[in-house]
């Protein structure tokens, strides 16, 4: 039987109504239109702060009408009618351009609800052509005494709205829905409900959207965040055990070969995280189901070193590995460090290699040969692996380094490429923090290596607050110049090209709403600068950016490795898994244009061998701002983890499954991973327990039809392939 939530939006609404939902805001059922929360409540009794309103956004606002007047345009035909409202301190003006029949509506004393794009006029806030509800006065509701308290205290739902779909008709359409609703079955079992004190599924969408006090949204909402956890735990643990129950090649253990050889030469020990995550990966490959394991760890942790002997584990029961990098200069690195690490026997017999897109005609033919012969056991290379015409002997294990920069179909494209489905091994050295995840990898197994080899020499971080010390700004160059003396390297990063570019090509966002003012720091006017600084006369200077040629940042590359540059100034294509041990000195320009995980990602391109780390994040922005809070957090603490906690209540979550890697509307709605931590590793912990009892679902159909509403066919492929 059909859920009533599935009912298509206009068999309630009617076409065109459901037609506005959907462009508005993508909804087309029941459930949908339901699920649209309101963001916050308002009080007919309690007036909004006119003081705190955003200029240039569009607002949903509760005030009382002050005084009403029309007049006529000074410079055309027609009339102005203006209209204040007021919060009981400050003013904003209604404007409404030939339209004063709206006087007969608008009248002094009467309260309501107000929606538009706040501008200025003359100084003043205004709202131009607003929408409005009016409350009717307590006359008009034919209340008194303390009924008309109760009303007047009564929450009113204020909806994430649009400029065509106001609050209040978002709420005149949900009350059509819920009055024509009916009974419905809760997703959440009814012991679960009792250990967790919450109330039923239909009774919190009746009070999240129609409450009678405050008590009632509360109640409301801590059930739908329940329910939210819970599907979504149960969503992931399934395709968890969906993905296990599938066959794959075992690769195990081999007591003699190219691992026990490669083991054997190592001139270190292994760290006792690389130990416990290599354990747990070689035990993932000798099973008959695929292995799909993320393994997350600091920046210069020896992720690098844990796969490579994954891939020879594989190597040894005649199995190739392709290791997907997101840039042709960590994949040019990536093989060089490989070729290293094995020495010129392993190399030999491994026959490791690149496959990109800057290959030549007759190289790319001959890396094409080599991995379809099988000849190739390791094979890396960017996007260029995914092409058409690439084919594998026999692909066991995929590895991707620096996940968050590839989308789901790029992994898949690969992983399609085995016979058998490959085991997949997922890289990444942002930390991601364990409510994260648990909601995003939740079908993953997860590993973490937070030790870092012996005889790193540590990194010392320090913010140059140019806003406070403007003159600090020849310091940093004399720095730089002083490290060179000794014989050591460094990194200039900027976050733009030049002024043409003022982002770079290949970086990321910081993930902030704070945009500084004024230009980036450039690679083009860095250089400028330091031909002027008289302290770094005669110093050998490169620069690399996104839009040189892959050949030209490998040759800067392998220059800058060699010691044969002193200072290089870059934008964040060194951001990830460049290794250059004499690179002592990381300066970062315009800081604050950079998020949390980038600067901490370009903070371990130093202090990796020997010499001390030195790291400078250079910033213009205020004491106080977010964007400085961001830069200073990052400068007190090397812990990664403590980091991404940190960038994570810093700023708004977004779309916790992805959008750009789902493609659907797979946002958290009222979950929230910092504040419902616990109750999301409590949900995990209560699906395991129920899939365990009952792995098909059979005597949860309601968990099951919610699983299926929750996760739109795009939104299933993402967890399918991830």
């Amino acid at each position: 039987m059909t859920s009533p939530l599935d009912r298509k939006l206009g068999d309630v609404l009617g076409g065109r109504t459901a037609g506005a939902f959907a462009k508005a805001f993508g909804v087309t059922t029941v459930g949908d239109l339901l699920s649209h929360y309101p963001r916050r409540y308002a009080k007919r009794g309690e007036l909004t702060s006119l003081a705190e309103l955003p200029v240039d956004e569009n607002v949903t606002i509760v005030a009382e009408i002050r005084s009403v007047k029309e007049r006529s345009m000074a410079s055309r035909r027609g009339s102005i009618l203006e209209v204040t409202i007021s919060d009981g301190h400050g003013i904003l003006t209604l404007t409404f351009f030939n339209q004063g029949w709206r006087a007969q509506q608008l009248k002094p004393g009467l309260r309501g609800v107000f929606a538009g794009k706040v501008s200025r006029y003359k100084g003043a806030l205004q709202l131009a052509h607003p929408d409005y509800d009016l409350f009717p006065d307590e006359e008009q509701a034919g209340l008194s005494g303390p009924s008309a308290h109760a009303w007047a205290e009564a929450p009113v739902p204020i909806y994430p709205a649009t400029s065509t779909v106001a609050s209040w008709q978002i709420a005149k359409s949900v009350a059509l829905a819920l009055d024509g609703l009916g009974p419905i079955e809760d997703p959440v079992p009814d012991h679960l409900r009792e250990r967790f004190g919450v109330i039923h599924f239909g009774a919190a969408l009746e009070l999240v959207h129609r409450p009678k006090r405050d008590s009632d949204w509360k109640a409301a909402r801590d059930a739908l965040r329940l329910q939210e956890a819970f599907v979504l735990q149960a969503a992931l643990l399934e395709q968890r055990m969906f993905a296990r129950a599938v066959a794959a090649t075992p690769r195990p253990l081999q007591s003699s070969g190219a691992l026990a050889r490669f083991d054997s030469s190592l001139p270190f020990e292994l760290t006792g995280d690389q130990h416990v995550v290599g354990a747990q990966i070689a035990s993932d490959l000798a099973a008959p189901a695929p292995m799909n394991r993320l393994v997350q760890g600091e920046v210069g942790s020896g992720k690098t070193l844990v796969a490579l002997r994954a891939m020879l584990q594989v190597a040894d029961t005649g199995g190739q590995s392709a290791l997907l990098a997101p840039t042709e200069v960590l994949a040019s690195q990536h093989l060089r460090s490989i070729v290293r690490s094995l020495g010129p026997d392993l190399a030999a017999q491994l026959v490791p290699t690149l496959l990109t897109g800057q290959l030549s005609a007759s190289e790319r033919k001959r890396a094409l040969l080599r991995v379809v012969s099988g000849q190739a056991s390791i094979v890396v290379g960017t996007h260029a692996l995914l092409g058409d015409k690439v084919g594998f002997f026999d692909l066991g294990l995929v590895v991707v380094d620096e996940q968050h920069r590839f989308g789901v179909e790029q992994r898949e494209a690969l992983r399609a490429k085995g016979g058998m489905p490959p085991h997949v091994l997922v890289m990444t050295a942002t930390p991601i923090p364990r409510t994260v995840a648990m909601t995003v990898f939740g079908d993953l197994d997860v590993s973490t290596i937070t030790e870092l080899p012996a005889g790193r020499a540590g990194i010392e971080s320090f913010v140059v607050p140019l806003a406070d010390h403007p003159g600090w700004t020849g310091r940093i160059w004399q720095r730089a110049a002083e490290e060179i003396e000794k014989g050591r390297q460094v990194f200039v990063v900027c976050p733009a090209i030049d002024a043409k570019h003022p982002a770079e090509d290949d970086g990321e966002a910081a993930g902030t709403d704070e945009v500084p003012a004024g230009p980036a720091a450039s690679v083009e006017s860095t250089m400028q600068l330091v031909a002027t600084v008289e302290a770094l006369a005669g110093r050998r200077v490169a620069a690399m950016h996104g839009r040189m040629s892959a050949d030209e940042k490998d040759a800067v590359m392998q220059d800058f490795a060699g010691g044969r540059i002193d200072l290089l100034i870059s934008t964040t294509v060194i951001e990830v898994g460049v290794d250059v041990p004499n690179a002592s000195t990381m300066i970062v320009l315009d800081a604050d244009r950079f998020g949390v995980s980038q600067l901490h990602q370009l903070r371990g391109r130093v202090g990796r061998g020997g010499v001390p780390g030195l790291c400078l994040f250079v910033t213009s922005a205020e004491q106080g701002s977010v964007a400085r809070e961001r830069v200073d957090a990052v400068a007190s603490t090397l812990d990664g983890f403590e980091l991404a906690q940190i960038d994570l209540e810093l700023r708004r979550e977004g779309d916790v499954l992805g959008a750009t890697q789902s493609g659907g509307r797979s946002s958290l709605r009222l979950l929230r991973v910092v504040a419902d931590a616990d109750l999301i590793g409590d949900a995990r912990i209560a699906a395991g327990e129920l899939l365990e009892k009952d792995p098909i679902l059979a005597g949860h159909p309601a968990l099951r039809e919610a699983i299926t509403r929750r996760l739109d066919e795009s939104s299933r492929e993402f967890l399918a392939k991830n």
